[in-house]
């Protein structure tokens, strides 16, 4: 990884979401439930599950840092999967306004992360030829 390598936005990007999905999310679901945590009254399974996928992809997120050109399935899993999950996520804070904070939270989070990602994640020939 030269210092001039064009990935490197890529590179770092990886390594910030990964860092934040292993590290993050579970804070702020403590310290601001009404945008982060889904089913906030009291103990939540699907919290631990979500957390658990979140800090999974979060890691592989930054092992592929290293060489992303070998990891655009992943990447573009992680851009794809955000887009529908930060979609479903609005419509339903939207259709129940005691979730409406997720409007504010999570939800542009993952939209943020999805175009992030999608900008810095090269494409078509580009992908291709680009130096690993």
């Amino acid at each position: 990884m030269g210092e001039n390598d064009g990935l490197k936005p890529l590179r770092v990007a990886l390594v910030a979401i990964g860092i934040i999905f292993v590290l993050g999310v579970y804070p702020l679901t403590i310290l601001w439930p009404s945008g982060w945590s889904w089913h906030s009254s009291g103990h939540s399974d699907y919290l631990q599950m979500i957390l658990g996928i979140y800090a999974t992809l979060g890691i592989f997120l930054i092992l592929a840092a290293r060489r992303p050109l070998e990891h655009l399935s992943l990447i573009w899993f992680t851009v794809w999967s955000s887009v529908v999950h930060g979609g479903i996520m609005a419509v339903q804070s939207w259709v129940n306004p005691e979730q409406r904070g997720h409007l504010l939270g999570d939800v542009p989070a993952l939209l943020l992360i999805a175009i992030l990602l999608g900008l810095l994640t090269p494409r078509g020939e580009k992908a291709r030829t680009s130096p690993h």
